[in-house]
């Protein structure tokens, strides 16, 4: 498995452009890793990876290979090593009290002021991410909104939790969950224990800049939801792009059939040629800068 792993990300990463670099931040530098197409580009996406808010990094797959697997696309991606939390226990209750260390709102911070920075060097830029980088992604376009600062064009979220708790999951859903794909994947006290460990604090949890989902939302940019077929976090991003069409925004919402949580860390598996096909597709149907408009649609 690793030799198929290690041969796919040596097809992704053959010629390349990429290179490491820092932006700004109220926090110090934040790294970042430029992925640049051949040519002009058809859009510039701030990237977020995920890992539960405590773990990844520009060398994780679904940081270093999506960049690259976007790059073909003709997309620019910068992608982001924004500050995360300390690891934590999914068995045991994070202590009473606000929690040492880098919690809520550190990495967010990370997260506007990059993405400040590249659009203050490119003009309109997307601005996406994959699990805790989508929830990540959604509470900067929110937070951006009521600070009045410049929006993403568009946001791409993948597989994200986006809320608090975890939204009670559907009949349709809990059938496609047997198995290794079953609800032991991410229970919900594993959800809660993960989301307070990011938060700080229990009463943080409620913040809707720290989970964007199960709040009253303004009209966000034109945002495309990917989700896993066999994945319980599938829960919150239906709902979320319930409450996101609700609000006026314009969503497009695809599922990766047969796909688990975390496929685009994958990329030696066809899940992730298809959510990166969506994802490239749909950036590119936007033009340039990922743009988009019209009346709020939730599409199949």
């Amino acid at each position: 498995m690793r030799g198929r792993i290690a041969r796919s990300m040596d097809a992704l990463l053959d010629g390349v452009d990429c290179a490491d670099d820092s932006v700004p931040g109220r926090h110090g530098a934040i790294p970042v890793r430029r992925y640049r197409p051949v040519g002009p580009p058809v859009g510039t996406l701030v990237w977020l990876h995920g890992g539960a808010f405590s773990h990844g990094g520009l060398d994780q797959r679904e940081s270093h290979a999506v960049g690259a697997a976007l790059v073909r696309h003709g997309v620019e991606v910068v992608a982001v090593d924004y500050r995360r939390v300390p690891r934590w226990n999914p068995w045991r209750d994070p202590r009473p009290g606000r929690l040492p260390g880098v919690r809520f709102p550190v990495p967010l911070d990370d997260v506007v002021d990059a993405f400040g920075a590249v659009s203050r060097e490119r003009g309109p830029v997307l601005l996406g991410g994959a699990s805790a980088g989508a929830c990540l992604a959604a509470a900067a376009a929110l937070r951006m909104e009521a600070e009045e600062n410049a929006l993403p064009a568009g946001l791409v979220l993948a597989y994200g939790t986006f809320h608090a708790a975890l939204p009670p999951v559907s009949a349709e859903l809990r059938g496609r969950l047997r198995g290794r794909h079953g609800l032991a994947q991410f229970r919900p006290d594993t959800v809660r224990r993960m989301n307070h460990n990011y938060a700080g604090s229990a009463e943080a949890m409620a913040l809707p800049f720290a989970f964007p989902g199960g709040h009253r939302l303004p009209p966000l940019p034109p945002t495309l939801m990917v989700d896993a077929d066999r994945d319980v976090l599938r829960a919150s991003g239906e709902a979320f792009a319930g409450e996101l069409a609700a609000s006026g925004t314009v969503v497009t919402h695809r599922v990766v059939q047969e796909a688990p949580h975390g496929f685009l860390d994958r990329p030696h598996r066809p899940h992730f040629a298809t959510g990166i096909a969506f994802i490239g597709d749909w950036i590119v149907s936007k033009g340039e800068g990922g743009g988009g408009g019209g009346p709020a649609r939730p599409e199949a």
